[in-house]
């Protein structure tokens, strides 16, 4: 069984991985380059100026700062292996969930799965912290961090419970922890600033949530078509 576990997830998400990093070469990554000119014209400010532009509510932003690989090959081989590892470890993700909840694995239980995983993922915590371009503001972010996790958690047990059950009272239960994580609210900024311009930071948000579905969906589906590849042979 493991060994069918490894196959299935690094072959599912290695495939993922490699199509939507060709995805993303075309579609996010030409926005986060036009967005790291704003940044760079940002900081080319005197000193006094662009210190005073990086903090916001005494919250130092470090986009653009430390160690980033060139622009072309470079830049393609590292986001190239930043996909993959998302993606298998999505496979894994997937996998393990169906496995403990005993549900059978083919390719619509898995792409049934792989949808929810992008719910509570992406769609979920992306209605309090939508994907942002380098130069864009935020706020604190070790808090982001945990309201992130927080609602990841909370919408898949929400989903677990309201389609796992037909009681009503775990259902409206499953609606209060659906809610929860938005009525706390996600960590927000002391002042709403942004060195890119709205309409490519919206563009680049709404291209991110659907270059992020379609991972999901193309790892849920390849999960669901190698899984009985690798099925035990029976013995004759």
């Amino acid at each position: 069984m493991l060994a069918r576990v490894l196959k299935v997830g690094l072959l599912a998400g290695l495939l993922a991985g490699l199509a939507i990093a060709l995805l993303q070469q075309a579609t996010t990554t030409p926005l986060i380059r036009i967005a790291e000119t704003y940044e760079n014209v940002s900081a080319a400010k005197p000193a006094a100026t662009a210190a005073a532009d990086h903090h916001d509510g005494g919250h130092v932003h470090e986009h653009g700062e430390g160690w980033k690989p060139e622009d072309g090959l470079p830049r393609f081989f590292f986001t190239t292996i930043a996909t993959v590892a998302t993606a298998v470890g999505i496979s894994f993700l997937l996998l393990a969930a169906m496995l403990v909840s005993g549900t059978a694995i083919d390719r619509q239980s898995s792409l049934a799965w792989a949808l929810a995983g992008f719910v509570a993922a992406g769609l979920a915590p992306a209605a309090g912290l939508s994907p942002e371009l380098p130069g864009g503001g935020g706020g604190d972010l070790a808090g982001r961090q945990i309201w992130w996790i927080g609602t990841a958690f909370a919408t898949a047990a929400a989903l677990w419970l309201f389609l796992r059950t037909d009681k009503l009272v775990v259902r409206l239960a499953a609606i209060v922890l659906l809610a929860l994580p938005h009525l706390i609210g996600a960590p927000q900024p002391h002042a709403f600033e942004s060195k890119v311009p709205a309409e490519l930071a919206a563009h680049f948000t709404a291209l991110s949530l659907v270059v992020q579905g379609l991972l999901w969906v193309v790892v849920g589906v390849g999960v669901g078509l190698f899984w009985p590849r690798f099925a035990p042979k029976a013995s004759a």
